[in-house]
């Protein structure tokens, strides 16, 4: 098929800026895409941080002011990883230029600066806008989000969706901006990783109901640029125990983002049971699936059982490579925003769409509310507020 070419701009040149540079030399991986990105312009505050993508032939512009990428007419998309504290006016900044975005979570520092994006996007419906989550893209994690909607599961009896990692078990490991307050916001790590733990269960319509939350701030100083310790002021850990309503009934539903969890490196995973059936999948295990049934017995009877499948490596978007084979972090990466250009060129069809900008204003208001259940030590219940894009 033909493919439209779209040419992208990355600000920040960091970590997942170099990761979305790689996934997009691996475009001709994926089967009959309708668009061809290729890489333009990249922009950090730091010129080190550009000298990595001069390797890559298609960067015209290098930059260390983000508004020179934006005057530009060689720039249809952007993605932009920079500091939560610089989102709300980047991301506007981004979208009054008319440029379409994908943008970092948690999308604003906090729920006020999300407002203030979501209000950009309602004064420009015409620009593209979705917010960074890739981890619901393995296989697995598609084939555990599938059979939840089909409603086999029957009346959910409970849910369970968590990122952990142990990045920061390390106690001499230096202070950075992602623990602390005034740049990463109140919110802490559930900001760093809410929204990967919010993504499906939002999808899904699990919006809670009531939220009561345990927070903890583990390590409260770490080593400084000069070595002496500096106050690190943001939660490590947040545990959120929730009431979903569905129907005529409700379910409990527990959301665990943790920076500190010793024996794992960065997981990502997700369990519902219901009474009909349940799955689960971590990407600890990234090839098993674990499907939850009664199966038949001899002599007319049944028993539970749990049974285990490997999901292979096809995810929403076919690519070259065989099904038997394994999938990873860079490969979810190349398909999110496989998903990303293919909604934004209207030809997403009934695949797994990106977060909308809404979905991740919601982590913003279910995070403002664990908090306070947190400082108050009780249940917070939260009134459902229209989306205002």
């Amino acid at each position: 098929m033909s493919a439209t070419d779209v040419r992208v701009g990355i600000i920040g040149g960091g970590l997942m800026g170099r990761e979305l540079a790689a996934a997009l030399g691996r475009w001709p991986a994926l089967i009959d895409h309708p668009v061809r990105p290729r890489l333009t312009a990249v922009c950090d505050i730091r010129p080190e941080a550009l000298e990595w993508f001069r390797q890559i032939d298609t960067v015209t512009q290098l930059t260390t002011d983000y508004r020179e990428m934006l005057a530009s007419e060689e720039i249809d998309v952007v993605y932009v990883a920079v500091r939560h504290d610089l989102h709300e006016s980047i991301y506007a900044d981004v979208i009054s230029a008319g440029k379409d975005l994908l943008a970092e979570k948690p999308f604003g520092i906090d729920a006020p600066a999300a407002e203030t994006i979501l209000r950009t996007c309602a004064e420009h419906p015409e620009v593209f806008v979705r917010c960074s989550s890739e981890m619901p893209y393995f296989p697995g994690a598609q084939l555990a989000y599938r059979t939840i909607a089909s409603g086999e599961l029957g009346r959910i009896v409970s849910v369970r969706s968590a990122f952990l990692h142990s990045s920061d078990l390390d106690v001499n490991k230096a202070i950075n901006w992602k623990r602390q307050v005034a740049t990463c916001g109140a919110a802490g790590v559930m900001n760093d990783l809410g929204l990967h733990a919010w993504h499906v269960p939002l999808r899904l319509g699990w919006a809670p109901r009531t939220v009561y939350a345990d927070l903890e701030n583990i390590v409260t100083e770490r080593p400084g640029p000069d070595g002496a310790p500096v106050p690190c002021d943001t939660w490590d850990n947040a545990v959120l125990h929730c009431r979903v309503d569905s129907g005529d009934y409700s379910f409990p539903m527990t959301v665990e983002t943790k920076r500190i969890d010793p024996g794992e490196k960065n997981t990502w995973l997700l369990e519902v049971v219901g009474m009909d059936g349940g799955v689960r999948f971590s990407t600890k295990n990234p090839k098993r699936v674990e499907l939850f049934a009664r199966v038949p017995l001899a002599g007319g009877t049944s028993e539970q059982s749990w049974q285990q499948i490997d999901a292979g490596s096809q995810s929403a978007w076919p690519t070259v490579t065989g099904g038997i084979f394994e999938f990873g972090f860079s490969d979810a990466i190349l398909q999110m925003w496989a998903c990303f250009l293919a909604e934004r060129a209207g030809a997403l069809g009934p695949r797994f769409a990106t977060a909308h900008p809404s979905e991740a204003a919601t982590t913003h208001r279910l995070a403002a509310a664990a908090l306070q259940s947190h400082q108050e030590q009780r249940g917070v219940s939260l009134v459902a507020e229209p989306a205002l894009a």
